[in-house]
């Protein structure tokens, strides 16, 4: 399996914000985000092949009960099924960033999708099959109804919220599990965003959740 990175840190996003946790970050992905944060996993993935066996090894080296397989896109990942339930045999809470486009039945104790708003489509020659691709409502209600879910969304602007409001409303998601996250590497524009985003949080119901990890240390790899 390809890993572009494997660390110990906290949970920056989400409902599990601040829990010490094991990141197994796998490397490529489907889709092309204007912002994103991680493009080694994307854009241009790099990484490590590792075997399972390795992959384990390096988790178990660390004290901590939660993991989280990331990306990119885990759910494209060879071997994400057999991955996801040998750390449960550990023991572990097992946590799976994804978009949402993608179906597998992996082990799973929390389920984070991230769909795609429209402000992640790029320009360019990628913008057409970025958009085909982000919102795949049959993955997003199979994965919704398997598995303990967040849907956290990545707000750019005020103006986000209402394909916010229509998506989670034709998925009939529980406002207390919609988390909104302000988008950005840069501690001042994130505060910036998150004080808006905070009055439109109370005004809808829905959860808002900080970036932790760039608070604390920066738009960092590996923390």
């Amino acid at each position: 399996m390809r890993i572009a990175e494997l660390f110990y840190s906290l949970q920056g996003e989400g409902t599990l914000v601040g829990m010490p946790s094991v990141f197994i970050r796998t490397s490529g992905c489907n889709l092309r985000c204007a912002w994103c944060d991680t493009p080694y996993t994307s854009w241009a993935p790099e990484g490590t092949d590792l075997s399972l066996d390795q992959i384990l090894n390096e988790v178990k080296a660390h004290r901590a009960r939660h993991v989280v397989v990331t990306g990119g896109e885990p759910m494209i990942a060879p071997e994400i099924v057999p991955l996801t339930e040998r750390l449960r045999r550990l023991g572990l809470h097992v946590t799976v960033e994804t978009a949402g486009t993608v179906f597998e039945p992996v082990a799973c104790d929390l389920m984070s999708i991230s769909p795609k708003l429209a402000n992640s489509t790029p320009r360019g020659s990628q913008a057409a099959q970025h958009d085909r691709l982000r919102i795949q409502p049959d993955v997003l209600v199979t994965l919704m109804t398997r598995y303990d879910y967040q849907l956290k969304f990545v707000i750019e602007k005020p103006g986000d919220l209402e394909e916010v409001r229509v998506l989670a409303a034709s998925l009939a998601a529980d406002p207390r599990r919609v988390v909104l996250m302000p988008e950005g590497t840069d501690r001042d524009v994130l505060r910036e965003r998150g004080i808006w985003l905070a009055e439109i949080a109370k005004a809808e119901g829905f959860r808002l959740t900080p970036r932790l990890h760039v608070e604390l240390w920066g738009n960092r790899r590996g923390v």
